[in-house]
């Protein structure tokens, strides 16, 4: 049973990292207008408000984000990304959120410590 919870502990669990950037995004940026002078500061307190989170979750892996905060104006966005890691344990997801006037894409990886 320990040996389980042990593997389970060292799983990315996408879900619950969505669950988490999702509830950030919506309480920092809700239904905001977009602001590209209040951009860095949504940055920042998502930033710190997901990472800390992550944190308390008591699993071991380094967290890297990428977010990106952009004007809705009918502009187009593409990015790419490729991962030589540990498929076992490591992992990403990504959220994108938007409402009337923004979009918000956020991406996490999770890199599991081998202690």
């Amino acid at each position: 049973m320990a040996q389980d919870d042990d593997e389970e502990n060292l799983v990315f669990n996408v879900e619950e990292v969505q669950k988490i950037v999702r509830d950030n995004i919506e309480l920092c940026l809700g239904g905001n207008t977009y602001s590209h002078s209040r951009t860095p500061q949504w940055i920042t307190i998502i930033t710190e408000k997901t990472l800390a989170r992550l944190n308390k979750l008591n699993k071991p892996f380094k967290y890297l984000m990428r977010i990106t905060i952009t004007q809705k104006n009918g502009t187009g966005l593409h990015t790419a990304a490729a991962y030589f890691w540990d498929t076992a344990t490591d992992g990403t997801c990504t959220v994108r959120w938007e409402n009337k006037y923004m979009y918000c894409i956020i991406n996490v990886w999770g890199l599991a410590l081998q202690i």
